[in-house]
């Protein structure tokens, strides 16, 4: 784990993971994990891409063990975009392949949209433009009652295929989470509540990877159907019977999906 100061003086960690051949000039792929996660959430694809990619993954602020904002710092998608810009220069990179799930999609989206020159792909699972339609303001109400840990375990199955991990896997999970200071998680979760940038999406020039859970209760399910037809150069894949966390469910997969993608479009690594 390293440890870099953005801009406005919040420090970040991030893990860097290269097992590429060394005489090589591995390409960057960075991962960016779901609000109420960690980078620690993609334990299981780092061996799996590793040996092609240099792999980058940061902990976004307030998460993890990233430093958490005080209530006076401002919170918004241009300062969680440039968290990623800053991240890019820290480690010399100019630009990288993108994979979110979530929150992370939408960041990586919205760096996508003002720094086209930094995003050489995008690979984002269950994240659409925005979580405006969703049940968060509802949601956060409940959590604040009952606690993040009680809340997500009372609706782990639209998070998580329980009956198809370990159940250790299941309450690791749950205890990650749990690590967010709510105060902070609550405006993340609003700030998402608050966005939509659908009409924008034509913008996205670089090739784009929708991948679309089957079996989610978290947004507007419609919205990966006006990305695919929107996004000018993107294909949707489906995940049949799949709840929304697919990164957690189906590393395996994902990981194949994306480097089926990426020899498609860009050449082997």
């Amino acid at each position: 784990m390293h440890k870099f100061k953005t801009s406005d003086g919040i420090e970040l960690a991030y893990y860097v993971d290269d097992n590429t051949k060394p005489w090589t000039k591995p390409e960057t792929i960075l991962l960016l994990h779901p609000a109420m996660g960690s980078a620690k959430r993609y334990f299981e694809w780092v061996p799996r891409l590793s040996p092609h990619y240099r792999v980058l993954r940061m902990d976004m602020r307030g998460h993890g063990a990233s430093q958490v904002p005080g209530a006076e710092s401002p919170l918004n998608m241009e300062r969680l975009v440039k968290d990623v810009t800053e991240l890019l220069d820290q480690v010399d990179c100019e630009s990288a392949h993108m994979a979110g799930t979530s929150a992370g999609g939408y960041i990586a989206q919205n760096t996508a949209l003002s720094h086209p020159d930094r995003v050489k792909s995008l690979l984002l699972f269950s994240s659409t433009p925005g979580l405006k339609q969703s049940m968060w303001p509802v949601w956060i109400k409940e959590v604040e009652k009952i606690g993040l840990r009680n809340w997500l375990a009372q609706n782990i199955a639209s998070r998580l295929p329980v009956d198809q991990l370990n159940p250790k896997h299941v309450e690791w999970f749950l205890d990650e989470a749990d690590r967010l200071d709510m105060n902070f998680g609550g405006r993340m979760v609003l700030l998402m509540s608050s966005l939509d940038w659908s009409d924008r999406l034509g913008e996205i020039r670089c090739p784009t990877l929708i991948a679309r859970p089957g079996a989610a209760n978290i947004g507007n399910e419609s919205a990966y159907e006006m990305m695919a037809e929107r996004i000018p150069d993107a294909q949707l894949v489906d995940y049949a019977g799949l709840p929304h966390h697919l990164t957690d469910a189906v590393p395996e997969r994902c990981v194949a999906d994306i480097m089926a993608f990426l020899r498609w479009r860009f050449g082997a690594p």
